[in-house]
């Protein structure tokens, strides 16, 4: 299978043109028909749909795509096994990511990114659903949770410390739990199935279940919801910690913390080869939020 023909390929998936696909590799319009051409003629199957205005990828090449990324990939570290590491960074990174902590602190810095390693092409996908890697042909995501999946290889990037939250003109109206078990006593807001608070106390666990007016399955419309006074929330300091500041959010029972085994991880399949690309996204991600990240580093 040639090389070229596969990067031609992934170019023009991205691009759906076959014209600018061809112009990016350096080679005119009718050489790259004629790679794509010989490329499905290896294969035995039709890759591309095309059209006077534009390609698209057929079912199969839809399925073949995140495998041709793959084989690239892995020339890619073979050259770096050889070169003391030095082959650039290249490609299209697949990366998947929480909706909210994306939102807030993935995008925001992928400009830094973007600019260091300008060979480096990144698909961003947000969702709160925990996706497979593997089957969605992912590089790379970041999870905020307890790693449980044993398939995985996971670096921690930063603390997710969690805290209970409540907006002062709640507290003004039914009053400021002092232990756990008020909690019984107040309404609050909860992701969904999460109705079960445990919390540190005197080097034991307590576990209180509460009462929920509204749930929701978004952590910004869980804090949103909160500032709005409609009642008491867990939330990760990362989310919260400007509104804290701005005083729109208090701080609930710092002597119980919650009992929590989460942070934030950069997680990729352990079968599949570690890629430039992944890894300097993994470090840059690392670096950017270092051992205390900016939102501890603001309620200081």
């Amino acid at each position: 299978m040639n090389i070229d023909h596969l990067k031609l390929f992934v170019r023009l998936a991205a691009t759906q043109n076959i014209s600018l696909a061809g112009k990016e590799l350096g080679i005119s319009p009718a050489v790259a028909s004629s790679h794509i051409n010989k490329l499905e003629e290896s294969m035995g199957v039709r890759l591309v749909h095309r059209t006077t205005r534009k390609v698209s990828l057929t079912e199969e090449g839809l399925a073949f795509l995140p495998r041709a990324e793959d084989v690239l990939s892995s020339v890619d570290i073979a050259y770096a096994s050889v070169g003391n590491g030095q082959v650039s960074p290249q490609g299209t990174l697949r990366v998947a990511a929480p909706a909210s902590f994306g939102r807030m602190h993935i995008v925001p810095a992928l400009k830094g990114f973007l600019d260091k390693y300008p060979q480096v092409n990144v698909d961003l996908r947000l969702s709160d659903s925990i996706v497979d890697l593997v089957e969605g042909g992912f590089d790379v995501a970041i999870r905020d949770a307890k790693l449980n999946d044993s398939s995985l290889i996971a670096r921690k990037l930063a603390n997710d410390k969690r805290v209970l939250c409540a907006s002062p003109d709640y507290l003004s109206e039914y009053g400021t739990p002092k232990t756990p078990e008020q909690l019984q006593q107040h309404q609050c807001i909860n992701l969904m199935y999460l109705d079960n608070w445990t919390f540190n106390v005197d080097d034991k666990q307590v576990m209180i279940k509460t009462t929920s007016r509204l749930r929701t399955d978004n952590g910004e419309a869980l804090r949103d919801a909160c500032v709005e006074g409609i009642g008491i929330t867990i939330n990760s300091v990362w989310s919260v910690y400007q509104h804290l500041q701005r005083g729109e959010l208090v701080e609930l029972m710092p002597e119980y913390p919650l009992h929590t085994q989460t942070a934030i991880w950069a997680v990729y399949p352990s079968s599949r080869l570690l890629a430039p690309k992944v890894r300097v996204f993994i470090d840059y991600f690392a670096q950017y939020f270092g051992e205390q990240p900016y939102w501890e580093e603001a309620l200081k």
